[in-house]
């Protein structure tokens, strides 16, 4: 039992005559008070929420597509390709017949693929390209190479979300588009 006492005994220096009452030391209590604190701890832990982490969701496709006509078709004035480089360099470019690699990194990416997106937008409307009653914009390919790290990967997948692109997938570089990145 946890108590307090305060430091008099009683005895002031001498006596002076007469005969004194003994005084008694004064006692407190403090169980009821440490058992208030402890169930107030315990409230306050079991009642309080936990963040939740934020995740994105990421949908992807199947490996095996049995048929060629489930495939969707893009155009080639559509399409970008992004491949994340080492030392945080994304190198991208456009279409798929003599595609010219260019080089970015992280802090202009967002503009990059903003203006692409502008580009393809009016280019779709010009035309009347639309995908279930909506206009797309750009759609991305996403190719992290082995020298990339995985918080590049993450980072474009940020910028997806806060570009508002619609449209992207992860994919794995072929050889051609590896030899094809400046060293």
């Amino acid at each position: 039992m946890a108590e307090l006492q305060s430091g008099d005994d009683g005895h002031k220096g001498k006596k002076r005559g007469g005969v004194r009452a003994k005084k008694m030391s004064t006692r407190i209590d403090m169980t009821p008070m440490v058992d208030l604190g402890f169930l107030l701890v315990t409230f306050f832990i079991l009642t309080t929420t936990m963040s939740k982490p934020k995740a994105m969701q990421v949908v992807m496709p199947d490996k095996e597509v049995k048929d060629s006509t489930q495939m969707s078709k893009i155009r080639e004035s559509e399409a970008m390709t992004i491949l994340l480089g080492s030392n945080d360099r994304i190198f991208y470019y456009y279409g798929q017949t003599q595609p010219t690699v260019e080089v970015t990194y992280f802090n202009k990416v967002r503009k990059v693929i903003l203006d692409k997106n502008e580009e393809v937008l009016a280019l779709q409307k010009a035309n009347g390209w639309q995908a279930n009653g909506n206009y797309n914009g750009v759609y991305i390919g996403i190719k992290p190479t082995d020298e990339s790290k995985y918080e590049n990967l993450v980072n474009m997948l940020d910028e997806m979300k806060i570009t508002g692109i619609k449209s992207y997938a992860i994919l794995d570089p072929s050889s051609e588009e590896l030899e094809m990145l400046p060293k």
